[in-house]
């Protein structure tokens, strides 16, 4: 019931609609079980003999309750739709904004295909129920008892045949549901692997191609799609039963009422032809309804695991949030890394980061080499606070990170990545997502220092260009050198380069260094480099190993000094590397 609450929270302006929608259903219902009533009624007054007014009369009023009962219907289905589809906008915006607010360690514990699964095949499921539930689950337990009740007040014994159809009916379609419950719940784990599968076809079509693999892929989506077919099959199968068990009570009714009332009918014992043709009626209304039921059962049986899904998402609590009174001014660009440990997740077997000790003055340029998997992304990730400290602790400003007001402190640190991401938009919409307000003259000004301007310059739309999704019409150093800009435009205290240079030539390079040298002198810059060239003339090296920090100086001190760093330096000169 938990989840079935968290929810129902996303409701909200939905109220009205959902209740109306109510409303409108119990007047439809009882309409329709009145209908059989007056219609019995008529036919034993036509059987007495009356004229041709009552008739008329009788006729007029089942005409207008069936008006008035489609009109409910349709008022019912238009106000059902209306809160379904409401309540699927608001969890839809209410999980995604949970996500926006989640730390990299919250996604890391659901997969990003998970993530995708849920916010549109769960969250469509779970539209689809609350529908059912406003509409169906109200409508088919009123039609079942307002029939029972009817049908006891018009056939008397002929009643009784209920207390063998409803039995049946009940266990049976209980036992298909339970049957059908497995496999219906199973699937939406496998849609996750699914979409998993999609994504990284998708991310990764240059390599699949490259390697022409794309029969392998297909088999691969193939085998996951045909998974998910045998289990809904292997569930449509068991719910399909639900057809051959209602008509089998339904006729054995029909049979039931058309034997028993005609000997009660000619016996004189106080049923009458227009109560029997009632008790047809009533008696397939309240298998329709048992049926509605059954169905009803196994839609939610299915939508209790997409709200347990999103239930999941949405109370997730961010493991990095906001302090009570936080910090809203960063004051220079100076890190501190005291005594820092750091691992992933605290089942996690081995730390990523241990026993760093580091100081880095506000405008000092820091190379950082290392490696692979020596964990210098994991290192400067901790600065703008994208994970936190195992333990020990990192300032900014002189002030612990973990203090800070998080827009504040993102907002002094720029971070560009290898694996940059454009948007859908203008190179200019891209360029602002640094500063919104940003003017023509300061987007260019940004991309000069990131020695993007002449080859924007060279589109036939300039900073109007049309960036695809993804950013699949510019190469890998022109994304890089937008992204640069990008950083720039938000005037950072603290810019982070995460080998995010490592697609442009060597000369590029270096101008982009000398830019920021000159016209950011008070930005301190963390550069991530494979190539040495990269961090020669930076103001401090460190070198890092198995995540920890081995070795920190100049580029002359470390050739004396570090046997890693001489390494490098060695293949990459003497050894023809660069």
């Amino acid at each position: 019931m938990g989840n079935v609450k968290t929810i129902l929270k996303s409701v909200r302006d939905n109220k009205k609609a959902t209740i109306l929608s109510l409303v409108f259903i119990l007047g439809e219902v009882f309409l329709e079980v009145l209908i059989p009533y007056i219609t019995a009624l008529l036919v034993n007054r036509i059987k007495e003999g009356i004229d041709m007014n009552y008739i008329l009369k009788m006729g007029a009023i089942m005409v207008a309750a069936a008006v008035v009962s489609l009109g409910c219907g349709i008022l019912a289905g238009l106000f059902s739709a209306k809160a379904s589809a409401g309540v699927a906008r608001n969890l839809r915006a209410d999980v995604f904004a949970r996500i926006q607010n989640f730390s990299f360690a919250n996604v890391d514990k659901f997969s990003s295909s998970s993530l995708v699964t849920r916010t549109t095949t769960d969250i469509t499921n779970v539209q689809n129920s609350y529908m059912m539930c406003i509409r169906i689950a109200v409508r088919a337990p009123m039609m079942l008892i307002f029939s029972i009740i009817m049908a006891s007040i018009m056939g008397g014994k002929l009643a009784l045949t209920f207390a063998v159809i409803i039995p049946v009916l009940a266990f049976g379609l209980i036992m298909i549901a339970k049957k059908a419950m497995p496999a219906f719940v199973a699937v939406f784990r496998k849609y996750d692997k699914l979409n998993e599968s999609v994504e990284e076809n998708v991310r990764g079509m240059r390599v699949v191609k490259g390697f022409a693999r794309e029969d392998y892929e297909i088999r691969k989506f193939s085998t996951a799609s045909e998974d998910i077919m045998k289990d809904f099959t292997k569930a449509e199968r068991i719910v399909a039963l639900n057809g051959p068990l209602m008509q089998f009570c339904l006729y054995f009714n029909m049979l039931f009422v058309l034997f028993v009332g005609s000997k009660l009918v000619m016996t004189g014992s106080g049923i009458d032809v227009g109560q029997m043709s009632a008790m047809i009626t009533y008696g397939v209304q309240v298998l329709m309804s048992l049926m509605m039921i059954s169905m009803i059962y196994v839609m939610l049986t299915m939508s209790l695991e997409s709200i347990k899904r999103l239930a999941e998402v949405l109370n997730e609590e961010p493991t990095i949030t906001n302090p009570s009174e936080p910090v809203m001014e960063v004051k220079d660009g100076s890190i501190d890394f005291t005594d820092v440990h750091f691992k992933y997740s605290e089942h996690a077997e081995r730390e990523a980061l241990f026993d760093i000790d580091l100081h880095i003055d506000s405008g000092m340029t820091v190379g950082v080499l290392g490696g692979t998997g020596s964990s210098k992304t994991t290192f400067v990730q901790l600065i703008p606070r994208l994970y936190d400290v195992t333990s020990g602790s990192v300032k900014v400003g002189g002030i612990d990170v973990r203090e800070y007001d998080l827009n504040t402190l993102r907002d002094a640190v720029s971070v560009v990545l290898q694996k940059n991401v454009l948007f859908s938009g203008t190179i200019k919409d891209n360029l602002r997502w640094g500063n919104e307000n940003a003017t023509q003259e300061q987007i260019e000004e940004a991309c000069r220092l990131a020695q993007a301007d002449d080859f924007v310059r060279s589109f036939e739309n300039g900073y109007d260009t049309f960036i695809e999704q993804g950013g699949s019409n510019v190469s890998g150093g022109q994304k890089q050198r937008l992204c640069i800009a990008r950083a720039l435009l938000k005037n950072p205290k603290i810019l982070i380069l995460d080998d995010s240079t490592s697609a442009v030539d060597m000369k590029t390079d270096a101008l982009i260094r000398k830019g920021f040298k000159e016209f950011i002198p008070d930005t301190t810059k963390i550069i991530i480099a494979q190539r040495v060239a990269s961090v020669m003339d930076a103001d401090m090296i460190v070198i890092l190993d198995g995540g920890k920090i081995v070795a920190t100086g100049k580029h002359d001190e470390l050739l004396e000094t570090s046997e890693i760093y001489r390494e490098i330096y060695e293949q990459q000169t003497k050894g023809g590397l660069e």
